[in-house]
């Protein structure tokens, strides 16, 4: 069986400073993100109309507020026309408000799945483009997960965005237009002190101010280490979902060794450490409920504890004093979203931190080893390729041809030896402009007529066509042209090619891939094939229709085989060797690993 592609490790700084940036430059990263997506006038438009919605709400509860003191009235003095008016005005108030809060929550579901394409759209088209995938699969803990960052993460941060911007926009609003009506509903309230009457301006506002500013900043000491527990949560669950997925990968493996204990017990750890952060999360959520629920609680009794004093020594009728509770409670409201979304914001603060920095880490695979040489990659006109003085920097070894140059012409056959595994997929991966660093040149026909061939073949979901056909569609060739090249490499007999599972990875053999990825290659016709020990996966039958197929309908592709040497005689026509240049260009000669240029840190077999 061939050999684990070693994976080249890419590292950013130990400290993490490349990737971990104040909330300000995330939230500015994620609006600029947004403001760059298609989906931007879609974003200003539902802006613009929760704003109007918003707007229309509190304008409403503030004259529901008024309402208050004619009904109360009514309901004091037995006025019973009184009363029934009152619950006309109340009917069409209630009706306004109930349109609005229908329109809002309408606002409120588009806005986030909006933001979700916009932001999705944003981070899938930042991680693929070329080369930032690969780069970033390598440099370490931010570069695991991609999937949970991109489909969990960035779904949850809009969620909560949309669900905290639109409580904000409502509170600030009520707060704006409460707070001037609680302030001159506070010149009606006489307090007596030691025989004295006094008016204190916005009494009732200042009352309301305190009680929500000590209670806001309890809840911050509280629950404020619940930020840095929901981001740990979070990545603790993401390595448990890539356990399971893992086992459920390599089960034959596991059943025949027997090792399902083994790996129950691997899982079990992987799971208590998730249990762990939950208990910690259960805990603070718990001590910060006793802030918040308990606020929420004595409010309800707040505003009338402090309107007493001057409603029981004045002749504030009961209808006033309702409308003061009313306004109080509205202003209580506004003011107290910071205490009872502290948990959500929390979270919030969790996510987006999760996704900024994953989407600053991809936008830096750029610049890895900004300062390390790098090989000059040139497309000419001739259909033939140059190495020319070609040196590859590994982190402390540098790999080269044991020729100073080699032009391998159209057509021909080679064979790149190395004698490890390491050194030949960091060659491979050079060739294919993966691995830019080092020193040189290489000159090659356009990249479209060059097809790379992996050590491990890449299916990709959908029919047998399709997976002939990548990156193609199908629609490019003919049906009967895509079904020969499927029947030339031995996989005629599988489902008809058009249909069948959409997981063929799934079903086909390491060798089968193979196979298909040689389907591929007699189909497309491209005029270079290289290739990375993928025909050790090929049993030795294989290899000679391989070799037959290359002398007859294959004959006018040039192929380079970085692999071993124990093919079929004849099959190439000329031997490269790889060798280790002690004086060559490495990753710790000249280069660096700060924020602005990390480097590879090490090739380690996998």
């Amino acid at each position: 069986m061939a050999e684990e592609i070693p994976k080249p490790q890419i590292a950013l700084d130990a400290a993490g400073s490349a990737i971990v940036d104040g909330v300000y430059e995330q939230v500015t990263g994620m609006l600029s993100a947004l403001w760059a997506s298609r989906e931007r006038n879609k974003i200003l438009a539902l802006g613009m109309a929760l704003t109007a919605v918003v707007g229309a709400t509190a304008y409403a509860q503030v004259r529901l507020n008024a309402w208050n003191q004619p009904f109360y009235n009514a309901l004091a003095h037995k006025d019973l026309s009184e009363f029934v008016q009152q619950l006309g005005v109340f009917a069409m108030l209630a009706g306004a408000l109930l349109i609005l809060n229908v329109a809002q929550m309408w606002l409120n579901q588009t806005s986030k799945v909006v933001l979700r394409r916009g932001l999705v759209d944003d981070l899938m088209t930042q991680w693929m483009a070329p080369s930032r995938a690969f780069r970033l699969s390598n440099a370490g803990e931010i570069g695991a997960n991609p999937d949970q960052r991109i489909q969990q993460d960035a779904g949850h941060l809009t969620d909560l965005t949309t669900d905290l911007g639109i409580g904000l926009l409502q509170s600030t609003l009520l707060l704006l237009s409460f707070i001037g009506v609680l302030w001159i509903l506070s010149d009606r309230m006489v307090l007596t002190f030691n025989g004295h009457s006094l008016v204190l301006p916005g009494y009732m506002v200042w009352c309301a101010l305190t009680y929500s500013v000590v209670a806001s900043f309890v809840s911050w000491r509280v629950g404020r280490p619940l930020i840095d527990l929901n981001a740990e949560h979070y990545a603790r669950e993401a390595d448990f979902r890539v356990a399971v997925v893992r086992v459920n990968e390599a089960i034959d493996g596991i059943t025949l060794y027997e090792g399902e204990p083994d790996e129950r017990r691997r899982l079990g750890a992987v799971f208590e450490s998730v249990l762990g952060v939950s208990r910690r999360i259960v805990g603070a959520v718990t001590r910060l409920t006793w802030v918040t629920a308990g606020y929420g609680w004595f409010t309800i009794a707040a505003p009338i504890l402090v309107a007493a004093p001057a409603y029981f020594r004045s002749e504030m009728s009961f209808g006033e004093l309702m409308m003061i509770v009313g306004a109080f409670n509205q202003v209580q409201q506004a003011l107290r979203w910071f205490v009872d979304n502290f948990s959500s914001i929390a979270d919030w603060r969790a996510t987006l931190l999760r996704v900024a920095s994953f989407r600053k880490a991809v936008l830096a695979m750029d610049e890895l080893g900004h300062s390390t040489s790098r090989i000059n990659f040139e497309e000419g006109e001739s259909e033939s390729i140059l190495l020319d003085k070609l040196k590859v920097a590994a982190h402390d070894v540098c790999i080269r041809l044991g020729e100073p140059s080699a032009e391998l012409k159209p057509t021909e056959r080679v064979l790149v030896s190395g004698d490890t595994g390491e050194s030949r997929a960091l060659f491979f991966r050079a060739i294919g402009g993966l691995w830019p660093w080092g020193s040189g040149r290489i000159t090659y026909p356009a990249r479209r007529h060059i097809m790379f061939v992996p050590i491990r073949a890449y299916v990709p979901p959908g029919s047998l066509r399709e997976a002939v056909a990548y990156p193609h569609s199908c629609d490019k060739f003919e049906n009967e042209a895509i079904d020969k090249a499927i029947a030339s490499v031995g996989l005629g007999h599988l489902t008809p090619p058009s249909e069948g599972p959409e997981r063929w990875d799934h079903w086909l053999t390491d060798e089968e891939k193979q196979r298909l990825a040689i389907a591929r290659i007699i189909l497309h016709r491209p005029r270079w094939v290289v290739v990375n020990d993928a025909l050790d996966m090929l049993d030795p039958e294989w290899r000679q229709r391989i070799a037959a197929m290359l002398k007859d309908e294959l004959s006018d592709i040039g192929v380079i085989n970085i692999g071993r040497e124990r093919f079929e005689a004849g099959m190439f026509s000329r031997t490269l060797r790889l060798m280790i240049d002690p004086h060559g260009p490495t990753m710790t000669r000249g280069g660096d690993s700060s924020a602005s240029g990390a480097s590879p840190e090490n090739l380690s077999a996998k």
